[in-house]
C-alpha cells in the first residue's frame, strides 16, 4: 500500500474532481438564471420607459385645465 502524505489519495482526488464538476454546473446554472433575469429586467425597463414617454407626451398634448381663481367674499 502506498503512503500518501496529508491523506491525498487518488480516491480523494476523484472526489475533488467530481466536486469541481458539480460546482462548475452550479455556476453555469446560476449564470443562465442571471442572464435570464437581466434580460427580463431590461425588457421591463424598456416597457416602463416607453409607457412613461407615452404618458408624458399625452400630458404635454393635453394640458390640464387652468384652475379657477377663488372669489373673495
Amino acid at each position: 500500500m502506498a503512503n500518501y502524505p496529508n491523506g491525498n489519495s487518488p480516491k480523494s482526488a476523484a472526489v475533488f474532481t467530481a466536486s469541481e464538476q458539480r460546482d462548475a454546473l452550479v455556476r453555469q446554472m446560476i449564470d443562465k438564471e442571471r442572464a435570464a433575469t437581466d434580460a427580463k429586467t431590461a425588457k421591463l425597463r424598456a416597457l416602463r420607459l416607453a409607457r412613461d414617454a407615452e404618458l408624458a407626451a399625452a400630458a404635454a398634448a393635453n394640458p390640464p385645465p387652468a384652475a379657477k381663481p377663488k372669489r373673495k367674499r
